[in-house]
C-alpha cells in the first residue's frame, strides 16, 4: 500500500474534488469521524465545512492547515468497505490524526480502488500537529498495515513514485482509460515550469500531448490533445481532447499548475537534490548510457534530445522522488545541452571546468533564471481555505454564506 500526503490552504477544493466524484457515482463516503451529517444522513460540502470551522477559527499561524491523504492498496488486493474503513482509521490514529475530524472517501473511478482522506493539520486549540519525519512514519505504518491485513507489499519504485504509473500500451486496448490513469495523477503531483516539460514527462509513459489553436464562432481557443505513442515515440491511434479527462488536465488548470510549481520549487529548494546528483554523475561518467544509469539509480530520469547529426540540443531531468521536472538550462548553464554534448563526445576539459568551477557569468545567469521562473506570486490566507474553485451552484452559495459567517466570527474574536 502506498500513501501520499499533501497539505494546502484550499479546503473547499479538497472537499469539492471528492464530493464531485460522489455525485458522479464514482466515489462514496465509507467513514467519517467527528463530522456533521446533513439532514438526509449524507455529507455535503457545507456540513463538512461546518465540522472543520472551530479548528480553523482557532488557527492563527499555520499557512497550510488542510490535510489530504490518499491510501492506495495494490489493485489485486480485495478489500471490503469495512476493511478499508478500518485501515483508514488505524492509519490516521498512528499518524497522530485519530482525534481530528476527518472524512474517508472510497474512489472507484479507475481500476485501482483507493481512499482519499480530508482532515486538518491543526487541533481544536489551533496548534499545528507535529508532522516531523512524517514520510518515514507513513512508510512504517503502511508496511505494518500490509502485514496485518495481508496486503500485497508495495515495491520500492511504487514507494518512491507515490503512485504506481504504468506506461500506455496501445495494443492492450482501452487507451483512453490507460491515458487517464497517468495524466490525472501526473498533472496533480508533479511540478513543471512549462508545457514542454510536462510533455517530456508524459512521453516517459508513452503519451503524447499537443497544443491546438483555432477559432470557433468568432472566438479564439486553445486546447490540448492527448494520444498514445508507440515504441519509437510516434503517435498511434486517435487523439483525445483534454476535456474527455476532466478540467484538471486541461490548458487552464495546467497553466495554474505551472504558476504554483514556480513558487513550490523555489520555496522547497527542489532543484538542489537534482543539481547535486547530476553534478556527481557528470564528474564520474563520460558515457551517456552510464550517466543515465547512474541517475536512474537515484530515481532521476535524464532525457536528451538530439538532431539528425546526433548533436544534443536539449536536456530535461525528472526527479521522481521530488516529483519535479526541469530543463537542464533551468538548473544552471553548467547543465545545458551544449555541456552534455561536449561531455559525451570527449570534450571533457570544457565540461569539467563548467561542472566543478562555474564562471561568474554562469552563476549570474543561473540566479537570473531562478528569479524569472519564480516571478509569479501566490497570495493566500485563512479565507483562501474556502475559495470555491469547483462544485455546484448550490454548494457555492452555501460556501459563500459560510465564508461570511466565518469572517464575522474572526472579526468578533479580534475585538
Amino acid at each position: 500500500m502506498v500513501a501520499k500526503i499533501s497539505s494546502s490552504n484550499t479546503l473547499y477544493s479538497a472537499l469539492a474534488y471528492n464530493q464531485n466524484k460522489v455525485e458522479a457515482n464514482s466515489a462514496k463516503v465509507i467513514y467519517a469521524s467527528r463530522m456533521i451529517e446533513s439532514a438526509d444522513g449524507n455529507f455535503s460540502i457545507n456540513s463538512c465545512l461546518q465540522s472543520f470551522e472551530p479548528y480553523l477559527l482557532a488557527n492563527k499561524r499555520t499557512e497550510k492547515p488542510v490535510l489530504h491523504i490518499s491510501l492506495n492498496p495494490d489493485p489485486k488486493d480485495i478489500l471490503t468497505d469495512g476493511q478499508l474503513s478500518d485501515i483508514a482509521q488505524e492509519y490516521m490514529q498512528k499518524m497522530g490524526y485519530g482525534d481530528q475530524p476527518f472524512i474517508v472517501y472510497k474512489h472507484e473511478d479507475i481500476d485501482r480502488k483507493h481512499l482519499h482522506i480530508v482532515s486538518l493539520r491543526v487541533n481544536e486549540y489551533g496548534a499545528k500537529i507535529d508532522h516531523n519525519y512524517e514520510y518515514r512514519r507513513s512508510m512504517k505504518e503502511c508496511r505494518e498495515l500490509e502485514k496485518k491485513y495481508g496486503l500485497i507489499p508495495a515495491d520500492q519504485k511504487q514507494r518512491q513514485d507515490g503512485l504506481s504509473l504504468t506506461p500506455v500500451r496501445y495494443n492492450e486496448g482501452d487507451v483512453k482509460r490507460q491515458i487517464a490513469n497517468v495524466i490525472r495523477p501526473v498533472a496533480k503531483e508533479y511540478h513543471f515550469l512549462s508545457l514542454k516539460e510536462y510533455k517530456t514527462l508524459l512521453a516517459l509513459y508513452n503519451i503524447g500531448m499537443e497544443e491546438v489553436r483555432g477559432e470557433m464562432n468568432g472566438k479564439q481557443y486553445r486546447g490540448l490533445m492527448y494520444s498514445a505513442l508507440d515504441e519509437n515515440g510516434s503517435k498511434t491511434g486517435i487523439p483525445f481532447k483534454s476535456s474527455l479527462f476532466g478540467n484538471s488536465v486541461g490548458m487552464e488548470a495546467l497553466e495554474k499548475r505551472i504558476e504554483r510549481s514556480a513558487k513550490t520549487i523555489k520555496e522547497k529548494g527542489l532543484k538542489e537534490r537534482s543539481k547535486k546528483t547530476i553534478n556527481s554523475a557528470m564528474r564520474n561518467y563520460r558515457n551517456q548510457t552510464d550517466f543515465e544509469k547512474a541517475l536512474a539509480k537515484q530515481n532521476i530520469s535524464a532525457i536528451f534530445r538530439t538532431n539528425d547529426e546526433g548533436r544534443i540540443y536539449g536536456a530535461t531531468f525528472i526527479d521522481h522522488e521530488q516529483k519535479c521536472v526541469l530543463n537542464g538550462s533551468r538548473l544552471g548553464k553548467e547543465f545545458s545541452a551544449n555541456v552534455f554534448n561536449d561531455l559525451f563526445n570527449g570534450n571533457s576539459l570544457r565540461s569539467d571546468a563548467q561542472v566543478n568551477n562555474p564562471s561568474m557569468e554562469t552563476r549570474l545567469e543561473s540566479c537570473n533564471s531562478v528569479n524569472q521562473e519564480n516571478h509569479s506570486t501566490d497570495f493566500g490566507g485563512i479565507f483562501d481555505l474556502f475559495s470555491p474553485t469547483s462544485g455546484s451552484v448550490g454548494d457555492e452559495y452555501e460556501e459563500r454564506a459560510f465564508l461570511r459567517r466565518l469572517k464575522k466570527k474572526k472579526r468578533l474574536q479580534i475585538q
